[in-house]
């Protein structure tokens, strides 16, 4: 496999760009006038994305990384901050004055079974959105549900079947069939290859890429797998309790990383021989300690440590 070589230009105009966002749960008041800790699961962050581009935002679980997505899409409301599509702020619109993003701002969730509706064949839900839009109706809704189907890969005879008749990554490609109905210029891709079998991760990873080259769509790529944003993206974002640590283009975050906790993210990727995996050094870094340089935290743990501190 080879990751893309090339990424939009710099100079063209940001397609989303997030502004010191901040999202908190908790705080005020409990039982008997007590404070509550408020959970800072966004923490004033910024990021730009440009058309076409995929930035792979990573981290530990309980980063913040899918609340981030979240709130770009507006299916939360952030605590502070803003969040532009093509230059227009999203914070604070009504459903209604959402609706027109909606077309063009589209999610593909982690787990494809609870995404779909058990009680609707995946044909009427991938043309569900062409009906709420009113894109299509009849016999050119039917067609273009079909061509939807054969774009992702499936059989446009699966139409009339329901979603516990499919294995896990034909799902997922009926979820990307449905975020991809209305031609959007923006998905956010959440760890949408995690609950899949390693076999057909890579298909679907691939799915994205041929999608993104034939309709220039912008990815938000929400991962686990390091393997897998290297392969897909352009820039990556490292996600710490809250806060980006670390972004740059993709190869100097895996060649030449210089937070010590992308560092120690890095040492975890497992390497396919036991005797190499055996012998290098891994990281842990203990997100708690306050040295005086970030340097400090890092210390250097056995083959057999596989959770950070």
């Amino acid at each position: 496999m080879t990751r893309p070589t090339s990424a939009t230009s710099s100079a063209d105009a940001p397609l989303v760009s997030v502004r010191d966002l901040t999202k908190h749960y908790g705080g005020g008041r409990g039982f008997l006038g007590a404070s509550k800790f408020a959970v800072k699961a966004i923490d004033g962050i910024s990021f730009d994305i440009a058309p076409g581009e995929t930035l792979g935002l990573v981290g530990e679980s309980g980063s913040g990384k899918s609340t981030t997505g979240r709130v770009v899409l507006q299916l939360e409301s952030p605590t502070g901050g803003d969040v532009l599509f093509r230059g227009q702020s999203l914070v604070g619109l009504s459903p209604r004055q959402l609706k027109p993003f909606r077309r063009e701002m589209q999610v593909v969730f982690q787990d494809p079974y609870a995404a779909l509706n058990p009680r609707m064949t995946v044909g009427d839900f991938v043309a569900e959105p062409l009906i709420v839009h009113k894109l299509a109706k009849g016999s050119e809704r039917a067609d273009r549900t079909a061509e939807l189907f054969r774009r992702v890969g499936l059989d446009p005879a699966f139409m009339k079947r329901y979603p516990h008749e499919f294995s896990g990554g034909q799902r997922q490609r009926v979820n990307i069939a449905r975020a991809v109905a209305m031609e959007p210029s923006f998905i956010v891709a959440d760890e949408p290859i995690t609950a899949l079998d390693v076999s057909i991760q890579a298909q679907i990873v691939n799915l994205f890429q041929d999608l993104q080259e034939s309709l220039g769509i912008a990815y938000l790529f929400v991962a686990h797998d390091l393997s897998m944003v290297r392969y897909l993206c352009h820039r990556v974002a490292v996600m710490l309790r809250g806060r980006i640590v670390e972004m740059a283009p993709t190869e100097a975050i895996f060649t030449d990383a210089r937070h010590p906790y992308t560092r120690a993210l890095l040492s975890a990727i497992p390497v396919p021989d036991p005797d190499i995996e055996a012998n290098r050094r891994h990281l842990a870094y203990d997100v708690d300690a306050n040295p005086p340089a970030p340097d400090a935290a890092l210390r250097e743990v056995g083959p057999d440590h596989f959770l950070l501190a």
